[in-house]
């Protein structure tokens, strides 16, 4: 098993891979907001139309419903393409550079993730 060789940095690039590091983090960070926006966005339309209407409109292309399901699950599927993104960026710096701090976005996302699934199945068995 070949060991990790530790490399000695200067502190001008240590800190460039901190910011590195920190940007990927905040990038991420932004992506949950969106994410979170968009799954609670369309729940609360659900939830909204699910109180007010107890017929669904005929007439309508797409009813509320339909439209909570789209809007959650756009809003899981940015979060599971940035998770990806996300942690891939930080193994191929972990690679590059050695050991650097593990990311707080990540168990985040994690758990925002689960609350939209939660609010996807919700939706769905609901009818």
């Amino acid at each position: 098993m070949a060991s990790a060789v530790r490399i000695e940095l200067d502190p001008g690039t240590r800190l460039a891979i901190e910011r590195t590091r920190l940007a990927s983090e905040r990038t991420m960070m932004a992506w949950v907001r969106t994410a979170t926006s968009l799954i609670s966005f369309g729940f609360t339309i659900y939830k909204f139309f699910q109180i007010e209407l107890r017929t669904p409109p005929v007439h309508a292309i797409i009813g509320p419903r339909g439209f909570a399901i789209i809007m959650i699950s756009i809003g899981l599927l940015g979060l599971l393409l940035a998770g990806v993104q996300h942690h891939s960026s930080l193994k191929l710096m972990k690679a590059e550079f050695g050991d650097i701090p593990r990311s707080v976005a990540g168990p985040v996302a994690t758990v925002v993730a689960l609350l939209g699934v939660l609010a996807l199945i919700t939706v769905v068995l609901r009818a």
